[in-house]
């Protein structure tokens, strides 16, 4: 069965770390994604600020409420063509991975951008100088989290630098780590073409699974729309994604993967789970 969790910041709003990991707490969610710039008021998480006993403080709050972190968030972009942003947005990411470390949680995980300097949308980012900018932020990131003993999760999305299966087993093949693993959002791999074409969504499900599955610890589940180019999301079983495949795999391949809900709300949240529950089931 999948273990589901939630995106913290989408549990409750912005507010000091003991009241944020309280409110999770009383909803009876074990499993969070915690983006500490999203959610926590009372701390400055931006580098230069760790301390072991920093990180070793916030890990006992989530142990005392039985709290588990699958993926601490730290999405930058790691395209970002001005190489001082860049490196600096590298930075903030590697603190992240010490952070991780005291914390207990699983990786820390990131998309993998667009070349430009504000994550627009441009057809750059498919180029081969786009990739190699990324693979080079990743290799200093990468490093850093083979010294440290701890894990790197990349998310792949149809626009952005690992735009499809076949660029995330590239970049895992030429990355070469066993730091790395992958966040699953099989919604974010669908394409304006695949919105309609169940057929197509369960290819270029059953590609990511062919070639990597074995490196896929973690899903990240939603629905989805689309608005011309852009993606809209929509709660479990309201949009156009076909959970067939994706459920399949996850069933014969997956057990016991934590599936973090993506935009839920607390109110949603048990009746999102339960359709996906059923999907599960089904599949």
């Amino acid at each position: 069965m999948i273990q589901f969790g939630m995106r913290c910041h989408d549990i409750y709003k912005k507010a000091p770390l003991t009241e944020v990991l309280d409110a999770v707490q009383q909803q009876d969610i074990h499993h969070i994604q915690l983006a500490p710039g999203k959610s926590v008021s009372d701390y400055d998480f931006s580098p230069g600020h760790y301390s072991a006993g920093f990180g070793y403080m916030i890990g006992q709050e989530l142990a005392k409420r039985d709290i588990h972190v699958a993926v601490l968030g730290c999405y930058i972009n790691p395209a970002n063509p001005d190489e001082s942003k860049r490196e600096a947005e590298v930075a903030r990411f590697i603190e992240h991975l010490k952070y991780a470390k005291r914390m207990g949680a699983d990786m820390v995980g990131t998309e993998t951008g667009r070349f430009s300097v504000d994550q627009s949308v441009t057809p750059l980012t498919y180029t081969e100088e786009c990739y190699q900018t990324v693979l080079k932020s990743f290799r200093t990131i990468v490093h850093a989290a083979e010294q440290l003993g701890v894990t790197v999760g990349v998310e792949g999305v149809f626009d952005h630098t690992l735009y499809s299966p076949e660029m995330m087993a590239r970049f895992l093949s030429d990355i070469d780590s066993e730091a790395v693993e992958v966040i699953l959002d099989a919604v974010n791999l669908m394409t304006p073409a695949s919105e309609f074409d169940p057929a197509l969504q369960g290819q270029i499900l059953e590609k990511a699974f062919s070639l990597y599955g074995d490196r896929i610890s973690v899903l990240h589940l939603k629905d989805f729309v689309f608005d011309g180019e852009s993606q809209l999301f929509r709660h479990p079983g309201e949009g156009h994604f076909d959970y067939s495949t994706l459920m399949k795999f996850v069933k014969e391949k997956k057990p016991g993967i934590i599936g973090l809900l993506e935009n839920s709300t607390p109110d949603k949240y048990p009746a999102d789970c339960a359709y996906l529950a059923e999907q599960y089931m089904k599949a």
